[in-house]
């Protein structure tokens, strides 16, 4: 397919997507629980964003990675008057980072990887069975 997507790029679309999924994950739980002495500058998760593209020549659509956003999260005020960071309240600032929802994504981009990493394997395979028909 001359100028046009096969199999091999869908799935190199597909995991480098999943790719930029799994590092914003680990980027947010590497930041939790971080303090600031502001709201504003308080760690905020980042997210992924998706879009779909189309290839013309074939018409098949892939994933793209659209960009990389900050998730409007209100950052977590507490109480802590003998914090270095504390603010003239006393209060410092906590990303809003919930572990857990972060290892759930973490896990699912690490299938969904998975799951391509195992289709190319089987379309290798069908190839070099197909070769050796001949």
């Amino acid at each position: 397919m001359p100028g046009g997507m096969n199999l091999f790029d869908l799935a190199q679309r597909g995991m480098s997507a999943q790719l930029v999924r799994m590092n914003a994950a680990a980027s947010n739980l590497a930041n939790a629980g971080t303090v600031s002495g502001s709201e504003a500058t308080a760690y905020k998760p980042i997210r992924a964003v998706f879009a779909e593209d189309l290839d013309q020549a074939t018409g098949l659509a892939s994933v793209k990675v659209a960009g990389v956003v900050r998730e409007q999260a209100a950052a977590v005020r507490q109480h802590n008057p003998d914090h270095p960071l504390a603010d003239a309240n006393g209060d410092v600032w906590t990303a809003p980072v919930d572990e857990n929802a972060e290892m759930v994504e973490m896990l699912e981009a690490s299938r969904q990887y998975q799951n391509m990493v195992e289709a190319l394997s089987t379309a290798k395979q069908l190839m070099l069975d197909t070769m050796r028909m001949k």
